[in-house]
């Protein structure tokens, strides 16, 4: 029998990436990388409003072209492999990532009058300008929706998708009058592959909509009319966001066009799986499963599991929400994220150092960083520099670093960004635990964990759960190829469940760092520091004593200094 191919596509911040995998085992035939083109490294900023990140659709398409023409020729040499061979194409991307669009589903930014105007390109998932708005859907949905807030952790995040479609209503009328409807770049990308063209027509995907959208999916439906008419009557008036239905990512969203068979050099008519949030298809990767959080570590972090489904729905206040077969069908999805690891990172690297070779300087950081014991440098610092996502769901709170003196060096602080991400996920794996929500083993997928072994260890010693690593370096291209294989069914040489394909087509690493006793047991004296300060500035009222941070902080080193 002929070996058979998946193509999954992994639409993230700055690129497009793209990976085809043998379905029977998920070994990697090739894979390309398209850059986006437009602005700072793809994104489309405003020096007058730090909030605002957009980017112009057409960069998805060229570099969608970019990626599959790249993965197709570092394929060619594989064993068993050509085109004709690829079976399905699995589709992720950022969200809440949307798109203003006419009623044959073209961008706004693609007419004349709108070519120029930000609020008509895709409005990316770290864009925070609708953070007034955000709080008014929470303030509005407990009063009239608790029980659906409340799902979604009981913050709504200027991220999501309501809330940027208000704040175009208020900040651009004519965009938002203009707009046929509104979708996620995860539902569009799909669309435009099978040839949707009209804006009714096309499907949406159950994650992003239940994660990000309030969108209840076992009523298939958005909350009623006097919740959207007490935020302003005017979103109903024109109604051009809201959709009727939403399918898990293990459904067909259509075939390839021939039109786009040919731009891409594939074969017309493969089919294409509903697509998802990148997040969501890197828990897939990652074989995520009851017990085991992938940690999907990009730009941002995304930390995810799931609960059979069978299990009482879990309350967990702070998450990005519990939805029913968002990630593996038939299972309850939880998410939680973190909205700023590897921008931390290279934010100290390339913006406050200004390397001139980034990768160079990552490695010799992290080099001289693991030379240093937990508590050595005395310092502490809070990953907030892109606001909080969970569990605070704050974007008006910034990064602080704590205990520098006239002798800090630039590899502690490199250190106490990455000890401050891993104390963020410590206090959502907490949170899970509180709700009953047990993790064994944590997965991490990207390229930084796999290229970063004293950032791995470090996040062992600090949630004291061992960390594996994914074998794929593109581990949400590779859910979206799984969920392209499913898509295609095993009548074609796929799977016709996610959870089969990923028993054959998932892989993790043999390295497992566990945590070091000794470490984890300064790290935890830390982590109350640590915590106090989370409380401190991010909850209203708290009562929480600083006065003996500082001091302790210096106990800490000194103690550490001395041996």
């Amino acid at each position: 029998m002929e070996d058979a191919f998946s193509l999954g596509l992994d639409f993230g911040t700055n690129s497009v990436r793209c990976v085809i995998v043998r379905t029977a085992d998920g070994a990697e035939a090739g894979q390309g990388i398209g850059q986006y083109k437009q602005g700072e490294q793809g994104i489309l900023l405003d020096l007058r409003d730090p909030d605002l990140a957009r980017q112009h659709p057409s960069d998805y398409l060229e570099s969608l072209i970019d990626s599959v023409h790249q993965a197709l020729e570092n394929s060619w040499d594989y064993p068993g492999f050509s085109p004709e061979r690829i079976i399905g194409i699995g589709i992720d991307a950022t969200g809440s990532t949307l798109l203003p669009l006419d009623r044959h589903t073209v961008p706004l930014a693609f007419q004349d009058r709108f070519k120029e105007n930000f609020n008509a390109m895709a409005w990316l998932w770290k864009d925070h300008t609708s953070h007034n708005e955000a709080l008014e859907i929470t303030r509005r949905a407990w009063e009239l929706i608790p029980n659906r807030i409340r799902d979604n952790g009981g913050v709504y995040s200027p991220e999501w998708f309501l809330a940027k479609v208000f704040h175009c209503l208020h900040k651009d009328p004519e965009v938002f009058q203009a707009a046929a409807g509104w979708a996620e770049i995860s539902d569009w990308i799909p669309g435009v592959l099978t040839g949707i063209n009209r804006i009714e027509n096309l499907k949406r995907n159950l994650c992003a909509a239940g994660h990000k959208a309030l969108f209840d999916p076992a009523q298939n439906c958005f909350p009623p009319q006097d919740f959207f008419d007490s935020l302003d009557e005017r979103l109903l008036a024109h109604g051009s966001f809201l959709y009727s239905e939403a399918h898990p990512v293990d459904r067909l969203a259509g075939y390839l066009t021939e039109e786009w068979a040919q731009k891409l050099k594939l074969p017309a008519g493969v089919p294409v799986a509903m697509g998802a949030l990148d997040g969501h298809t890197g828990a897939i990767g990652a074989g995520v499963s009851p017990g085991v959080v992938g940690n999907i570590f990009g730009t941002s972090s995304v930390l995810m599991t799931v609960l059979p489904g069978d299990q009482a729905k879990p309350e967990i206040p702070g998450i990005c929400g519990v939805v029913y077969s968002s990630i593996l069908p038939g299972f309850w999805g939880i998410e939680a994220g973190q909205a700023a690891t590897g921008d931390l990172f290279r934010w100290w690297v390339d913006d406050v150092l200004n390397s001139p070779d980034s990768s160079q300087a990552h490695f010799e950081l992290s080099k001289q960083s693991e030379r240093l014991r937990p508590g050595e440098s005395g310092l502490l610092a809070l990953d907030w520099n892109h606001g909080n996502r969970c569990l605070l769901v704050d974007p008006r709170l910034s990064g602080l670093i704590l205990g520098q003196s006239l002798k800090t060096t630039a590899a502690e602080i490199y250190r106490a960004l990455v000890e401050a991400t891993a104390f963020g996920a410590r206090m959502i794996l907490d949170r899970f635990r509180e709700h009953g929500v047990h993790c064994n083993q944590v997965i991490n997928a990207g390229g930084i964990p796999s290229k970063n072994p004293f950032l791995m260890q470090v996040y062992a010693d600090i949630t004291g759960c061992s960390q594996r690593l994914v074998k794929s370096t593109q581990t949400s291209a590779l859910g979206a190829a799984i969920c392209g294989a499913v898509a295609a069914g095993s009548h074609r040489g796929g799977y016709d469940t996610i959870p089969q394909a990923q028993q054959a087509m998932c892989s993790q690493s043999e390295i497992s760092y566990v945590p070091c006793k000794q470490n984890s047991e300064i790290y935890d004296r830390l982590f109350l520091h640590y915590r106090n300060l989370h409380d401190a500035f991010g909850v209203a009222g708290s009562k929480v004593d600083l006065f003996p941070v500082m001091k302790d902080l210096l106990e800490i080193r000194d103690s550490i200094r001395k041996g």
